[in-house]
């Protein structure tokens, strides 16, 4: 079975030495333009990595992404409305 992940913004000063983040997790994105990478890690080992990534110099800010909180499952509550605006 897979582990649960989780996903971490991370706002940083220096994209060059942000590549050194890999060590705690999966890359997924780098933003050159606003400075921030987009890493996912195990769930499990979260709470330490992000204790040791704030400590690091090129790192400003750290925030944990809601995307798994996300509702993804639709339900169709109300009536279609397309049939009143057909030809």
């Amino acid at each position: 079975m897979l582990p649960e992940r989780t996903g971490f913004i991370i706002w940083v000063s220096d994209l060059k030495a942000a590549r050194a983040l890999e060590r705690f997790g999966s890359v997924h994105y780098m933003s050159r333009k606003l400075h921030y990478v987009v890493l996912y890690m195990n769930a499990d080992r979260a709470e330490e990595a992000v204790r040791q990534m704030t400590r690091l110099p090129y790192v400003r800010k750290v925030e944990r992404s809601y995307r798994n909180e996300i509702k993804t499952e639709y339900s169709k509550d109300s009536e279609d409305k397309t049939r009143f605006y057909s030809l």
